[in-house]
């Protein structure tokens, strides 16, 4: 059984895609943030690999009406990588593995899960990840517990994240690596990943109904954007 973990910010406590905010406005990236998670909880759900846990930034987010779906952790503990090793300890001591994710990937497909999830099954150490196309990642995961070192090796929000990540676990564990993905950060990965939902095999309801909204999304940021002179 494989938990997954979707990271989550409350609206209204932390502020909630602010680089995707310059392009569209507050309440429009607040409502693509909580439309986006919905679909890759949806998604989770449908995969059925273990259960589908919200990852809350704050404490004061866990009664939230969007996060009432699933059980909810507390991301705990100073910067990104400490919030994920965690959560990624608390639910490998549940459930034997995890895969943590974040809410900005609704291209997620139910072949990605079930693809980490088995790689995951064996009683060997194992790792999972999911290459992001700014360096990043938009997965992760193992059967076993991380060291700290490994989720504090990373200059989050850099461009070598995911490189800086898997050298210091280098000889802890096998890693697979899924397919390359888009995260949803700004105005400009709209079309990516907009053409990366179109591509599912099997997309969930939620899925299509969050690209008709995209693609209204993708014309204001174009009609809004500056021209050049």
């Amino acid at each position: 059984m494989t938990a997954v973990a979707i990271f989550v910010k409350t609206p209204g406590l932390s502020p909630v895609k602010s680089r995707l905010a310059v392009g569209l406005g507050r309440d429009r990236a607040v409502e693509c943030h909580l439309r986006c998670a919905e679909a890759v909880a949806a998604v989770a759900a449908r995969a059925a690999v273990g259960p589908v846990y919200w990852a809350i930034a704050e404490a004061e987010g866990a009664g939230h009406p969007a996060w009432r779906r699933h059980p909810a952790l507390i991301q705990r503990g100073e910067g990104l990588g400490a919030r994920m090793q965690t959560v990624h300890e608390e639910l490998v001591r549940r459930h034997q593995s995890a895969v943590l994710i974040g809410a900005d990937l609704p291209q997620l497909g139910v072949e990605d899960l079930i693809e980490a999830a088995a790689r995951l099954s064996p009683s060997e150490p194992r790792g999972v990840i999911g290459p992001a196309h700014d360096g990043g990642f938009w997965l992760v995961g193992s059967n076993q517990p991380l060291p700290a070192a490994v989720w504090q090796a990373p200059a989050y929000g850099g461009k070598d994240v995911l490189e800086a990540f898997l050298t210091a676990d280098r000889g802890g564990r096998p890693w697979t690596r899924l397919p390359t993905r888009t995260d949803l950060d700004s105005a400009a990965d709209l079309d990516p990943v907009m053409d990366q939902i179109r591509q599912l095999e099997e997309p969930h309801e939620l899925q299509l109904r969050l690209l008709h909204w995209l693609e209204s999304l993708s014309s204001i940021s174009t009609a809004s954007s500056p021209r050049p002179s």
